[in-house]
């Protein structure tokens, strides 16, 4: 039997949140096999949740659900609520990823001020006695699909918000294994943690004082407009040329694989 802390309710991890249980009784979930909750949970998460920049990493599940998007650690709080919810075991694996992942989303203006390691998270969830981890939700399929369109003779990309070495077909779809699309801009490792809030209780983002109310005020929803126009398949430039779609090789964690 898997520990039951696993399948705790945290204040970010509501899963007991009257919107996460109609969610769930609306979509039927609860009367499919463990796989199936999976993977309805993760597309729901990956596409309906679209990629976007919320005010802050410590959201509660039901807030990120309410604001219909979210990034990296905001989507991963909302998709372990609800494969809690489903009953289903999962924890989160916290990491840095170096801030040119982010590159040609936020503006080049105020680009100095992202700091250079950016706390990232992907879920672990437990299936026929072995962990799988999911990162693959981040990017919604509008996002996906343009940035394909725009780089279509590339396999490697590290920016606007994608971290892959097999950008025309990376492993985004739920299959019973891992996915991943911003693992190449990994740089540090910081462990597994049974929640999101243990997760942000060890680890706090360097983005505080004045930067921090700029980005929560003004830069992010300047990154969300960016988003958006990338989703319509207007992707902006970047000076620097192929470089700047490259990842820090030496600052590498991950491959694809």
């Amino acid at each position: 039997m898997p520990n039951t802390r696993f399948l705790d309710v945290t204040p970010m991890l509501d899963s007991k949140a009257p919107a996460i249980a109609a969610l769930i009784s609306e979509r039927g979930w609860q009367q499919l096999s463990p796989h199936e909750r999976i993977g309805a949970a993760y597309d729901y998460v990956r596409d309906e949740i679209l990629f976007g920049y919320n005010v802050a990493d410590t959201r509660p599940a039901s807030l990120v659900l309410a604001d219909g998007y979210g990034q990296c650690n905001t989507k991963a709080t909302l998709l372990m609520a609800v494969l809690r919810a489903l009953g289903i075991p999962c924890q989160l694996h916290g990491f840095t990823i170096d801030k040119s992942l982010q590159r040609g989303i936020v503006p080049e203006l105020v680009y100095w001020m992202a700091p250079r390691n950016i706390l990232h998270s992907w879920v672990e969830v437990r299936l026929d006695a072995r962990w799988i981890n999911l990162e693959g939700f981040i990017l919604d399929q509008q996002v996906l699909g343009s940035l394909q369109a725009a780089f279509p003779g590339r396999t490697s990309l590290c920016a606007y918000g994608a971290g892959t070495d097999c950008l025309q077909a990376p492993m985004v779809s739920w299959q019973g294994r891992d996915t991943y699309i911003q693992r190449t801009g990994i740089n540090a490792d910081l462990g597994v943690f049974d929640s999101p809030d243990a997760f942000f209780g060890e680890y706090e983002q360097a983005l505080t004082g004045g930067r921090g109310w700029l980005y929560r005020n003004i830069i992010r929803h300047w990154m969300n407009h960016r988003v958006a126009a990338i989703r319509r398949g207007a992707v902006p430039a970047l000076p620097g040329g192929d470089n700047a779609l490259m990842p820090d090789v030496s600052a590498r964690v991950f491959t694809d694989r």
